[in-house]
């Protein structure tokens, strides 16, 4: 192209959209017949879905929208199908369900299963705790029934007999003996003939009346040194007598008063059953007590129990 030559064309025919303006038209500019205006240009406006992979989309004269395939309602349509509907295609993923209700998705944490068995727990503990409580109470009602907790002595425990002339007490106590448990000396003997005697079994020392006769008792655990009080129970045929009293080989000043005081009538020693008592000092631990008939008493009476008190004291 030279000064004043437009050349071959005029700027509407380079121009693609000269047919749009009126001096385009006016000139002879007509739309270009394979798209919008663009030499070679493909239309390739669609509908979304209409065409499938693989096949030719319908064209349609310019200015007019291709017809759209429509199928029935809730059919799908012939040209699109969505990805997951295909065979082999992907699955629409699960929407995640919190409540843990069952629908699918990742549950929460069971609360109310663990709520439960925390209370199941509680409450098995507090049943083991009772029935130990009970099982206590039982063996200790049981234990009360059988003697308040006492154990009952055997059948093995050892009999006092009569060459015997020791005593032990009781925790908390002081000994006792009786008649048949003394050592017996001088031809002093047992006997039962005579009813009243204190003594296990009723039976008494008799034969006592004679220059000799004698008792000796070996009393085991005193406490501590001390005074103490001898009590000696006998039996006479309604007269007074006298004995010997004789602690640890020491004979004592004051003898053993062996006095009626139940005023029995003479002879009767039914009726003659009484106590008296000495006043004596001991050491602590072991002592020995001798009662004996000697030159000057009057000893015609029966022996039945001697027993200890803890001072000078006129009864126990």
């Amino acid at each position: 192209m030279t000064p004043g030559n437009n050349g071959a064309s005029t700027p509407e025919d380079d121009d693609p959209f000269g047919y749009l303006y009126a001096d385009g038209q006016a000139n002879g500019a007509q739309p270009p017949s394979g798209g919008y205006g663009y030499p070679g240009s493909v239309n390739r406006v669609r509908t979304v879905g209409q065409r499938q992979y693989g096949q030719q989309a319908p064209t349609a004269p310019y200015g007019q929208a291709p017809a759209q395939q429509q199928g029935a309602y809730g059919q799908q349509n012939a040209h699109y199908a969505a990805p997951e509907t295909l065979p082999g295609g992907a699955q629409p993923p699960r929407q995640q369900d919190r409540g843990g209700n069952g629908r699918g998705g990742r549950r929460g944490p069971n609360t109310k299963g663990l709520l439960i068995g925390a209370v199941a727990v509680v409450a098995a503990v507090v049943i083991g705790i009772g029935m130990a409580m009970m099982s206590d109470k039982g063996e200790d009602k049981t234990a009360g029934q059988a003697g308040g907790g006492t154990p009952a002595p055997t059948q093995n425990s050892p009999q006092p007999t009569s060459s015997a002339s020791s005593s032990v007490a009781p925790d908390g106590e002081l000994p006792k003996i009786d008649a048949k448990a003394l050592l017996l000396g001088g031809g002093a003997t047992t006997a039962s003939s005579v009813k009243g005697a204190q003594a296990d079994g009723g039976v008494y020392v008799g034969n006592f009346n004679n220059v000799g006769a004698s008792v000796t008792w070996t009393v085991n655990g005193i406490p501590e040194d001390g005074k103490y009080t001898v009590f000696i129970g006998y039996g006479v045929p309604g007269k007074d007598g006298t004995a010997t009293l004789t602690v640890n080989g020491t004979p004592s000043s004051t003898p053993v008063k062996l006095m009626n005081w139940a005023h029995a009538p003479e002879g009767d020693y039914e009726k003659g059953w009484t106590k008296t008592f000495n006043y004596v000092q001991l050491t602590k631990g072991t002592n020995t007590i001798k009662i004996s008939c000697e030159q000057g008493n009057q000893c015609d009476a029966n022996l039945d129990q001697l027993w200890m008190a803890k001072g000078w004291v006129k009864s126990s």
